[in-house]
């Protein structure tokens, strides 16, 4: 079987970096753009008026100051970071070096200046939260609702002509639902490194005060002894219990002097000459010390609500049934998938149950769509006796194992291999490509807008994904219209020839 042949860029033959002159490099810009390039495509697809309007309504224009960017800027750029799982600086990078980009976020031409400041990512995550983003996702349903129903206008106007017919719908579609956790970008907490990071920072706090008090003599802190002391233990290859404890009880115990040299540096001063985001590093720090001290007296390994850094103190453990990593430490959140569009339902630091979620669920989509599901799909872990008896009520079906002892015909009813596949392709596709198993977001609410934006773009993949499968599908229509024309024009000619040939035999 013969290989196909590729179209290949021309491979440019080796010259001097002394010979080749940069006034000399031929540009490109006096060409048209490649219409197949996957930007122009997804530029075409997206509805940028809906999401601007979207935009515009949360985040209103103001009439003095200097202009706002223009939101299909701003849509633009978190599309082109989340689509390419980019971080912020390569972003900007990207977007004045690509022609493509430029087209995309809607240039009328080449500019190699940025668009905008990297570190206007953070506002923009500030303004776009969750709700202005599943805002967003629901228009985004509602735009693919239309284009299914002009699809169907024939089938529309024959339930018109018999009004007896048209009832009013009260269940309609399937919900499938599932949790996952959203890893943060940190590193993995063990009690020893946080211990040692907090007396580091407590450290640098009591220089900071020390410089704008009155007392004449620096409170000891032993950093260097200490350092010493935690390198011994963390760059042991195997660590013993006993070694691991040891170190434990000398890291607080330094840790519990500078806290003490800090407050005794505060009693001396009027007010807390601290910024705001050093008095939080001061408030984690005494409550690291209190979580490890409780739990080195108590000889246990966890906690209430426990720091696992002190720079996110906002992260939690999540304990998973994975065996390739039990507990991951960022975010639980809990989405629905309905025909496609994914919504972020819940979204939260502690661990929650899953199966506490899913009323919460039905009735957002109860107030997405205004009807209720017909059928529910969910993990073993939802379906407990009180969703069942909910979900009974409201007339839903749910597609799980019956309890007890079922009979044959009601496990024909359980969800079946493979319908629970699109939630997880979902997860798969956000955490591998978007970026979803590593968020590099540090406050809390950024994080948020960050998880939230990936949904976004898994929504506005899939509405391109299904305008291009309709204009696909309406080509298609014209091309078989135009053959059967031509099969109707050939069969006539065909039988009139044949007519004629029989009047010229009789």
């Amino acid at each position: 079987m013969q290989n196909t042949s590729k179209n290949r860029a021309p491979s440019p033959k080796y010259v001097s970096a002394k010979q080749l002159t940069f006034s000399e490099f031929e540009s490109p810009f006096e060409r048209k753009l490649n219409p197949t390039n996957r930007w122009i495509i997804l530029s075409k697809l997206l509805p940028w008026d809906e999401l601007c309007s979207i935009y515009w309504k949360h985040i209103p224009e103001k009439s003095t100051g200097r202009p706002a960017l223009n939101p299909r800027i701003v849509l633009g750029a978190i599309i082109i970071k989340h689509l390419c799982d980019l971080d912020d600086r390569e972003t900007v990078d990207q977007i004045s070096e690509n022609i493509y980009m430029q087209y995309f976020l809607g240039y009328s031409s080449f500019c190699d200046v940025p668009p905008f400041d990297a570190s206007l990512f953070v506002e923009f995550r500030k303004r776009l939260g969750l709700e202005q983003i599943n805002k967003i996702n629901e228009r985004i349903s509602k735009i693919k609702q239309d284009l299914e129903e002009k699809e169907d206008k024939k089938k529309q106007t024959n339930n018109e002509n018999h009004p007896e017919k048209q009832q009013e719908i009260t269940h309609k579609g399937s919900l499938i639902t599932d949790a996952t956790a959203c890893p943060q970008d940190i590193a993995f907490p063990t009690d020893i490194d946080l211990l040692n990071d907090a007396r580091e920072k407590s450290e640098d706090l009591i220089d900071i005060l020390f410089e704008v008090s009155s007392m004449q003599k620096k409170p000891r802190n032993y950093r260097e002894k200490a350092r010493k002391e935690y390198l011994k233990v963390a760059q042991k290859k195997s660590k013993t219990r006993k070694d691991i404890r040891t170190a434990l009880k000398q890291q607080l115990s330094y840790l519990a002097r500078n806290i003490r040299s800090i407050e005794k540096i505060l009693d001396t001063l009027e007010g807390i000459p601290l910024k705001k985001i050093q008095y939080k590093y001061l408030l984690v720090i005494q409550h690291l010390y209190q979580q490890q001290k409780t739990m080195y007296d108590t000889k246990t390994h966890s906690i209430e609500d426990r720091i696992v850094s002190i720079h996110q103190p906002h992260v939690r453990p999540i304990v998973r049934g994975k065996a390739k990593s039990k507990v991951e430490f960022g975010s639980k959140i809990n989405i629905s998938l309905v025909d496609g569009i994914t919504f972020l339902d819940d979204f939260s630091w502690d661990a929650f149950n899953e199966g506490t979620r899913l009323k919460n669920s039905v009735e957002k989509y109860k107030e997405r769509l205004g009807y209720y599901p017909k059928e529910v799909l969910a993990d073993k872990i939802y379906c407990n006796r009180e969703n069942r008896a909910y979900l009974k009520e409201k007339g839903i079906t749910l597609k799980a194992k019956p309890l007890g002892r079922p009979a044959k015909v009601a496990l024909s009813n359980q969800v079946s291999p493979g319908e629970r596949n699109p939630v997880e392709g979902k997860f798969g596709q956000a955490k591998t490509a978007y970026g979803l198993d590593r968020i590099k977001a540090r406050l809390s609410n950024t994080s948020q807008s960050w998880v939230a934006s990936i949904i976004l773009v898994l929504n506005l993949v899939h509405l391109a994904e299904v305008a291009l499968l309709w204009k696909i599908v309406k080509q298609l229509k014209l091309v078989l219209q135009q053959i059967k024309q031509d099969l109707e024009f050939f069969y006539y000619f065909w039988s009139i020839n044949k007519i004629n040939r029989k009047i010229s035999v009789a």
